[in-house]
């Protein structure tokens, strides 16, 4: 009786655009110079960040010419009203909801738990609210609306949503992770604001859970662990990734130089904490003599890092950018199959922010890779600094849901990118 309730993960959906939103690099480049041509105060692009640098970073950044944005930034000028970023978020949530419904025939008044996460994008009424609004949620309702906390915000929203079903019996919890790009492109020059105008694509999910007995036979997946580190009270780490204004008053989101290691310390105490509740015996002990050894003896000798191969079958790494993914890949021993989910998907949809890691289990599945008992491991990092991860595993051989991102695309993958 004193067991934590298992948590079903029932199914979820993410949200594919219009075609008329998808936009190739040069189309991309091609509207910046449009934009500045017929409105150079929306870009005033010094010699210092130029255009130039903005088609490096995109030529670099792993993503493909598949993406999309949102139609409100496709205008010339770019319009970034409260409106338009309103009807992109609708759009992205009202789809992805509406088709996770349709495949799991779920009532909206079954639905006990919702929990929205955006970090830029907060109005009010809130993103929840919006949802109990547009599918008239009970009124007892729990609802949350999560902001400020970054791309890792998916993974702590499934976690809060964890906790809230071990309170409440027999209910669902709809999560639903998102990012608004329409209030949130960066007009300035400068460059570690810039980045994110490069990486960052519309996309969202929703997610469905369970703690009903009844929904395991049905459910794709259980929730096994989730680990939440968060390093903030360091200076460095709280302010490496940072909304703020540039010299002259226009909003963005600076990336400074500190975040590649903030990012590595963070990411090596998540594993440290994650590695004992998932690694085989023989790899705790190799661990545990190599810290020692390292302590006691030798210094100098390197940390050995653990096979967490012999523990994951499939690894979701947050399509934050490549050089994120070469790292971990680097990092953790992963083979290029072991990246594929999170390389295709930053190629396909680019950074969705904190649902790409759904847009990466989704492709898995879309390979037919996923079998019975099989775990997928969900790493995430957000600004504050956090390192998230959520591990799942498999309760039947999984199939794709109807009307997956990767539905119609899924043969093309993996591309071969050019390094």
């Amino acid at each position: 009786m004193g067991r934590p309730k298992p948590v079903f993960l029932v199914d979820y959906s993410c949200h594919l655009p219009p075609p008329h939103l998808k936009i190739t690099i040069p189309r991309i480049i091609d509207h910046i110079n449009k934009v500045r041509e017929a409105h150079p105060s929306c870009y005033e692009l010094t010699e210092e960040a130029s255009s130039d640098f903005l088609v490096k970073i995109i030529e670099r950044s792993g993503l493909g010419d598949e993406t999309y944005i949102p139609e409100a930034v496709l205008k010339i000028p770019p319009q970034q009203t409260m409106a338009a970023a309103r009807e992109e978020t609708e759009q992205v949530i009202f789809d992805a909801i509406d088709n996770l419904l349709a495949n799991t025939k779920v009532s909206t008044r079954d639905i006990g738990i919702i929990i929205v996460n955006s970090s830029l994008f907060n109005p009010t009424p809130s993103l929840s609210a919006m949802v109990v609004n547009k599918y008239k949620l009970r009124s007892n309702i729990k609802s949350f609306s999560l902001g400020g906390m970054g791309c890792s915000a998916g993974i702590i929203a499934i976690d809060l949503a964890k906790d809230l079903l071990q309170v409440h019996k027999n209910t669902y919890a709809l999560v639903v992770s998102t990012e608004n790009l329409t209030r949130n492109l960066y007009i300035g020059n400068n460059r570690s604001m810039l980045i994110t105008n490069c990486l960052f694509r519309v996309g969202g999910a929703a997610i469905l859970l369970s703690n009903k007995s009844a929904d395991r036979r049905r459910s794709k997946y259980k929730l096994v662990h989730t680990v939440r580190t968060h390093t903030g009270a360091d200076d460095k780490s709280f302010r490496c990734v940072q909304q703020e204004d540039d010299n002259k008053g226009k909003t963005g989101v600076t990336l400074t130089k500190d975040i590649t290691s903030v990012a590595s310390r963070t990411i090596t105490k998540n594993i440290a904490t994650l590695g004992p509740l998932v690694l085989p015996l023989s790899e705790k002990f190799r661990f545990f003599m190599t810290y020692m050894r390292k302590k006691f003896i030798d210094s100098k000798i390197k940390h050995y890092v653990p096979d967490f191969k012999r523990a994951i079958d499939h690894f979701c790494i947050h399509a934050g950018g490549r050089a994120l993914i070469d790292e971990l890949e680097k990092n953790l021993g992963l083979s290029p199959i072991d990246v594929e989910a999170s390389r295709s998907t930053l190629h396909r949809f680019g950074n969705t922010s904190s649902s790409s890691i759904w847009y990466e289990l989704a492709y898995t599945e879309a390979k037919g890779r996923m079998k019975k008992g099989n775990k997928a491991w969900q790493i995430a990092l957000g600004s504050g600094f956090k390192c998230n991860s959520a591990v799942w595993v498999a309760l039947r051989n999984v199939e794709p849901s109807v009307n997956s991102p990767w539905e119609h695309c899924i043969a093309k993958y993996p591309v071969k990118l050019d390094l």
